[in-house]
């Protein structure tokens, strides 16, 4: 049967309204209408019209129906600035990262979730701590943070939409914890969006704070697990300078302004002088980082695509089986898995293996 929730999935992927949608396929907006509200049975030339005019296979709206994505329960770093339009792509996303990953899930063994639930404590620091002791890492910088998040079964994918009001978000679906980032961002910052989207995942699954307030709290664990009180006041001397800032951010992978923040809020400079160094980031650095590092990667989907390529998985073989565009299943792992492509265009059979 024809699913109307795939259709509605598809045209907010494209980020299209229905009348916009109507025009590139060629159909009229009364007839569209009639189709989403379930009053007409689309034909099979329309479906194909909607099919190329979105760009997806027309077999993907036959499919059972996907699982609904609340917005409510999904944390987006920016949704005051977010369009509507925006957050439906995206939580589109979310939707179709969840059947990619129950396709991966059902072929590969995959680290199971381990995330403490953190949702009684109202200090953000205190939460980070608890997850550190958790987790047994102590208080040392965490060297690959995306790596530890994989290892505690956390799903992590990337997030292209064209727009800044996006940053990244999280959710929980079926006791499976995601993330998306955005992996445009400079290191340090899609660092601390992982963070950041940590914090949400342990500290408001069942709820609580929502919009500024969960912001806040979210940042307030980010900055604590990355860069924790014992080892920053063990480590750092006297601050007198931005260059001071750029030369310790390496040792947690933080931007400058991020180590400035926490600096300040620990009592070890003052407003005056934070102040100071937020102004001659932005005169002179503008929208980059001094002396950034580099991008983490993927752990979890670079070992699955390693086995895929091994086994001559094609990208089209996926597509297909899964009824996903191309582009969307790269869009997912863009800036995740290096530079090479994605799967290999080689030997059609295929037996995948488990990663260990």
């Amino acid at each position: 049967m024809f699913s109307i929730a795939r259709l509605e999935l598809a045209r907010k992927r494209r980020r299209l309204t229905g009348k916009s949608l109507a025009e590139k396929a060629g159909i009229s907006p009364v007839t569209l209408s009639r189709i989403i509200k379930e009053k007409n049975e689309p034909e099979k030339e329309t479906i194909e019209r909607l099919a190329t005019a979105l760009e997806y296979s027309a077999d993907f709206f036959f499919l059972d129906e996907p699982d609904e994505l609340d917005p409510a329960a999904v944390s987006f770093r920016s949704l005051s600035s977010m369009t509507a339009r925006e957050r439906d792509a995206a939580v589109s996303a979310g939707i179709l990262a969840f059947e990619f990953s129950e396709w991966i899930n059902e072929r590969f063994n995959m680290p199971e979730p381990d995330l403490p639930d953190c949702s009684k404590h109202s200090d953000p620091e205190a939460a980070a701590r608890l997850v550190r002791e958790s987790w047994g890492i102590g208080e040392k910088p965490i060297g690959n943070l995306l790596k530890l998040l994989e290892a505690k079964g956390v799903r992590i994918f990337s997030l292209t939409e064209d727009t800044k009001n996006v940053d990244a978000f999280s959710y929980w679906r079926n006791d499976q914890p995601y993330i998306f980032l955005n992996t445009f961002k400079t290191a340090e910052r899609s660092r601390f969006d992982a963070a950041h989207e940590l914090g949400h995942l342990v500290m408001h699954r069942h709820g609580g704070p929502a919009g500024r307030r969960a912001e806040a709290e979210a940042d307030r664990f980010a900055g604590s697990f990355l860069m924790p009180s014992v080892d920053v006041l063990s480590t750092i001397g006297p601050v007198r300078s931005l260059k001071d800032v750029i030369r310790h951010k390496k040792r947690w992978g933080v931007s400058a302004a991020a180590l400035t923040y926490r600096l300040n809020k620990m009592g070890l400079i003052s407003d005056w002088l934070s102040r100071g160094f937020y102004i001659r980031l932005k005169q002179d650095y503008k929208n980059t980082e001094p002396e950034t590092g580099k991008h983490e990667r993927s752990f979890v989907l670079e070992k699955v695509l390693t086995e895929l390529w091994k086994e001559g998985v094609t990208q089209d073989q996926v597509s297909d089986e899964l009824k996903i565009p191309v582009d969307e299943m790269n869009a997912l792992l863009f800036g995740l898995v290096g530079d090479r492509p994605a799967f290999p265009k080689i030997r059609p059979n295929f037996k995948l293996t488990a990663v260990n």
